[in-house]
């Protein structure tokens, strides 16, 4: 595999002395011209053009339906059944009778699904940005669901409006018999859903790294230049990052499955680079999606949900409250807030929110909404940055073509 490596790297090496208007262009200079392009569509954000962004925005957009109608277009048949299906899904779920129990059951598991493994997905595929769903979404649904087993000595929560509201069962449960392994029980599909998608998430840069040693073209990406010069420059790397990346790019290129596997059961934030490799490597797809999918959606899910139950359990919690009214000074105002939340979580878990909402509910309530509010907008501003310097990247590689041609 690692010849196979130095091979691609060779023949790449040699593919940019290409003939130019008659003579070899200098590596060097179409390395600078590169280097000139992406800082020009860098600096093709909202608040420094706004304009042209939201223009090209806009046209990336058209580009982008108009290569999905011709794509659609020349696969007939398949959008031919998939429309047969559709309306025999849709007739289905119309018509009255018997079977609607089980439509219903169908739908609300799908939704269920759907939802979780969406925000996998936003997890790991930002179009230049991740949206940290689990901060946001899965990791206070376990908190949530983890307060609750311990005030309620129970998770079975009626159904509805579980999972949407969390409320006690009626009926009376023994103290103590809440376990850790019933916590995990309860929140494993949400959990093992995200992961799922978390793993779909991880395909775009394997199959751009696949794609590109197969044709041989050199894509202007800035994680796949970042890998190729860390291969050109292995031998003299210095600094931990450049030493971390290569460590992760020799696990999974010598020990293959279990390397793999290896960086997608902890929290790594270079696992992209752990994609890229396999796929410049040609690592087969079921040997990378298998491995990625057995790591982060059973390993490293569970890792994640164990971590986040013993941190919001009952007594770490108290103990938590505790340790920020002993700090000095501010201490007891600090804890105030915290104390009127989990009174006011108590009394909706038993029915008693008509009573009043406190005012420490409504601020820590307000901050994360807030805290959520703020980072799917930047996630979006993100998406429309991304898109606008993707038509500006057609734009400058239709000019070199033209000028290729003169």
């Amino acid at each position: 595999m690692a010849e196979n490596g130095k091979n691609c790297d060779q023949r790449r090496v040699a593919m940019n002395k290409e003939q130019y208007n008659g003579n070899f262009t200098d590596p060097s200079s179409m390395n600078e011209k590169k280097r000139r392009d992406r800082e020009e569509r860098q600096n093709i954000v909202l608040w420094r053009q706004p304009l042209i962004t939201l223009q090209y925005f806009s046209l990336e957009i058209l580009v982008i339906l108009k290569e999905w109608t011709s794509k659609l277009w020349h696969r007939q048949s398949i959008v031919v059944s998939f429309l047969l299906l559709l309306a025999v899904l849709v007739a289905t779920y119309c018509v009255e009778g018997a079977h609607q129990q089980y439509v219903q059951r169908i739908e609300k598991q799908f939704l269920l699904y759907a939802y979780w493994i969406g925000l996998g997905i936003l997890s790991s595929v930002g179009l230049g940005t991740g949206l940290h769903t689990f901060l946001l979404y899965l990791g206070p649904h376990i908190a949530s669901v983890t307060l609750a087993a311990y005030e309620c000595n129970s998770v079975n929560f009626p159904e509805p409006p579980y999972p949407d509201q969390i409320i006690c069962p009626d009926e009376e449960s023994i103290e103590g018999t809440i376990s850790l392994w019933s916590i995990i029980s309860k929140v494993r599909i949400e959990a093992c859903m995200w992961g799922i998608g978390t793993a779909i998430g991880e395909l775009p840069p394997y199959f751009m790294a696949r794609a590109a040693r197969l044709s041989g073209a050199e894509p202007d990406d800035e994680e796949y230049q970042e890998f190729e010069e860390m291969l050109e420059h292995a031998e003299t790397a210095q600094d931990f990052a450049s030493r971390a990346k290569l460590a992760v790019q020799n696990l999974v290129q010598k020990v293959g499955f279990f390397g793999i596997l290896a960086c997608a059961s902890i929290p790594n934030p270079l696992f992209d680079l752990a994609g890229i490799t396999c796929g410049h490597f040609l690592v087969p797809f079921w040997t990378f999606f298998g491995a990625t999918l057995i790591g982060k959606a059973i390993i490293k899910m569970h890792i994640q949900k164990i971590f986040v139950i013993i941190t919001f359990s009952k007594h770490i919690v108290e103990q938590m409250v505790a340790f920020i009214g002993a700090v000095p000074g501010i201490g007891p105002s600090l804890q105030k807030p915290f104390q009127e939340y989990l009174e006011a979580q108590r009394q909706k878990l038993h029915h008693r929110s008509e009573m009043g909402t406190p005012q420490g509910e409504n601020w820590l309530s307000w901050m994360f909404e807030k805290l959520v509010v703020v980072m799917v907008c930047y996630f979006i501003l993100s998406i429309i940055n991304s898109m606008a310097q993707s038509y500006a990247k057609r734009i400058q590689q239709r000019l070199n073509s033209e000028e290729k041609t003169k």
